[in-house]
C-alpha cells in the first residue's frame, strides 16, 4: 500500500529511463489498484508490464472491495499477484481461494504470479515441504503462470534465505509444478545476483527494495548480467 497515482507516475517515468530497454529480462510493476491506470499509461510502448496485487475469482457480483479480472483487462493490466503472504496472514485468504483467483485470472487472459511459502514456525517444525505441497496443489501449470517462493520468515524482517535454502525450495516446487519460480524474501541489490544465480531461481518478486527506483533498477541490471 505505497504510491498513489502521482508518485506512481513519477516512479514509472524514472523506471523507463533506467530499465526501459532491457530486452533480456521481463520486468513488471505491481502498484495499488488506484495507481494501475496511470502506470499502464506511463509505461505504454515499453517492455515493462503492469500487474495488480490481487484479483477476485468472479467476473462481477456483490463482493465489495474486490476487483475482477475483466476490470483489470479493461485497464490494460498484464497480470496479477495471488496468494501473497500478507493476503494470507492479514486477510485470511486460503489455498482454495488462491486457486480460484489464479484460475479466474488465467481464464481471463491475465498472467499470474502465485505466491507460496512457509512461516518460521513451519520451517522450524520441519513442515516446509508439506506446506509447499499443499499450497501448490491448487495450481495448474500453464504458460502464463509463475510461482513465487516467499519464505514468510524472510519478508520485511531483514532475513534472507541462504542460496542453499532458496535453491532447495525452488527445486522442490519445480518437482511439483513445471513453471518458472521467482524468489521473494528481502531481495536487495546486494544479494540479488547471488540468489538469481541459483539454477532453479528464475527471477525475483521484489518487495521493499522495489519502492526505490534506483534500488529496483539495480536488481534488474543484476538480472541482465546473468542472462
Amino acid at each position: 500500500m505505497y504510491k498513489g497515482p502521482a508518485e506512481t507516475a513519477e516512479f514509472c517515468v524514472e523506471l523507463k529511463r533506467h530499465v526501459g530497454d532491457l530486452e533480456a529480462i521481463d520486468v513488471a510493476v505491481c502498484p495499488p489498484f488506484t495507481s494501475l491506470a496511470v502506470a499502464v499509461q506511463v509505461l505504454a510502448g515499453t517492455d515493462i508490464a503492469v500487474a495488480a496485487q490481487n484479483v477476485h475469482w468472479e467476473p462481477e457480483g456483490p463482493f465489495t472491495g474486490e476487483v475482477s479480472a475483466p476490470m483489470l483487462r479493461e485497464l490494460g493490466v498484464y497480470g496479477a499477484i495471488v496468494g501473497h503472504s500478507e493476503r494470507r496472514q492479514l486477510f485470511g485468504e486460503t489455498d482454495e481461494g488462491v486457486g480460484k483467483r489464479a484460475r479466474a485470472a488465467l481464464d481471463a487472459g491475465l498472467s499470474v504470479i502465485a505466491c507460496v511459502g512457509e512461516t518460521e514456525a513451519e520451517r522450524e517444525g520441519g513442515r516446509t515441504e508439506d506446506v509447499l505441497r499443499r499450497q501448490v496443489s491448487v495450481l495448474e501449470a500453464e504458460d502464463n503462470l509463475v510461482v513465487a517462493y516467499e519464505p514468510v520468515w524472510a519478508i520485511g524482517t531483514g532475513k534472507t534465505a541462504t542460496t542453499e535454502i532458496a535453491q532447495e525450495a525452488h527445486a522442490f516446487i519445480k518437482s511439483l509444478l513445471d513453471v518458472p519460480v521467482l524468489y521473494g524474501g528481502s531481495v536487495k541489490p546486494e544479494n540479488a545476483a547471488e540468489l538469481l544465480g541459483q539454477p532453479d531461481v528464475d527471477g525475483a518478486l521484489v518487495g521493499g527494495a522495489s519502492l526505490d527506483v534506483e534500488s529496483f533498477s539495480a536488481i534488474c541490471l543484476n538480472a541482465t548480467r546473468l542472462m
